[in-house]
């Protein structure tokens, strides 16, 4: 059974807000649907200002354990699941879902939930840090909501989830239809398998120096060439051994560079000629 605790769980991050009364209007909606974490991104306004307690309400507390950090990587510290929000078309291969079919993904772990700015949304450098990409379905006429409405329906779609859940695992217990299987193992164990995203970042970020170093990526192209990466990393949902496991091909493939690098070109010609013996010498 999931539980309310699941939510707690959950940051809701918010990149660089400009507006107090919309960071107090999110405080009030994040405790009134059982949430707790928020986090704040560079914000361009004051969190305790008076309009943002007066919007918050009975939510100040929400307010006052709020986490102000300076960039997205450090909000992200710990999670391993995060789904960013965005109005916007993409020219990605990542497909846009809607709040229903990307969201209950988020109570499988420590996750995240990111808000862009008022007035820009988030940039694709900030929507690479995710791993999934959720746009709230609205009208044409006018389809840009507010910054505290969208995280109202988010963190309300979030609520209904662990509420339809329990009920369902309530009728499952009553007809006996649940026996001696409970279905939140297979939970736990995914939850530990998944690495977190600050070490994707390292792989991600090693993965970028190396194929600099070699010539496969080159600097005014880089950026463009590592988001494919990530989409594909990111859609394998890599486990702590197997992040662990590529950085570790990574070193060793950095090292034989320098080790090459080291070698008189003598030795090099020499060790080459030894083995092409040896290979010789098994024929």
């Amino acid at each position: 059974m999931v539980s309310e605790a699941a939510l707690t769980k959950i940051r809701i991050i918010l990149v660089e807000p400009a507006g107090a009364l919309n960071v107090g209007a999110v405080a009030r909606v994040i405790k009134n649907m059982g949430l707790q974490r928020l986090i704040l991104v560079n914000p361009h306004c004051d969190s305790m200002a008076d309009e943002a307690q007066k919007m918050a309400i009975h939510a100040v507390d929400i307010l006052e354990n709020a986490i102000t950090v300076s960039s997205l990587p450090e909000a992200l510290q710990g999670c391993q699941r995060a789904i960013a929000t965005t109005a916007r078309s993409r020219s990605l291969e990542t497909a846009l879902e809607t709040p229903k079919q990307a969201l209950p993904w988020l109570l499988e772990g420590p996750s995240a939930l990111i808000f862009g700015p008022e007035d820009r949304g988030l940039s694709n450098e900030e929507l690479n840090y995710a791993q999934r990409f959720l746009r709230i379905p609205s009208s044409s006429v006018y389809p840009v909501l507010n910054l505290a409405q969208a995280v109202a329906v988010c963190c309300y779609e979030l609520f209904q989830l662990v509420t339809l859940e329990n009920e369902l695992q309530t009728i499952r217990d009553q007809t006996s239809l649940l026996t001696a299987v409970d279905p939140t193992l297979n939970l736990t164990e995914s939850q530990q398998s998944l690495a977190p995203i600050d070490a994707l970042e390292g792989y991600y970020q090693q993965l970028e120096a190396l194929l600099l170093n070699i010539g496969y990526l080159y600097p005014h192209t880089a950026s463009r060439r590592m988001e494919k990466f990530r989409r594909l990393f990111n859609r394998a949902n890599l486990s702590d051994a197997e992040v662990a496991m590529l950085r570790g091909i990574l070193s060793q493939v950095e090292w034989a560079l320098t080790t090459q690098q080291e070698l008189p070109v003598h030795d090099t010609l020499g060790a080459s000629s030894q083995g092409l013996g040896e290979n010789l010498s098994d024929l």
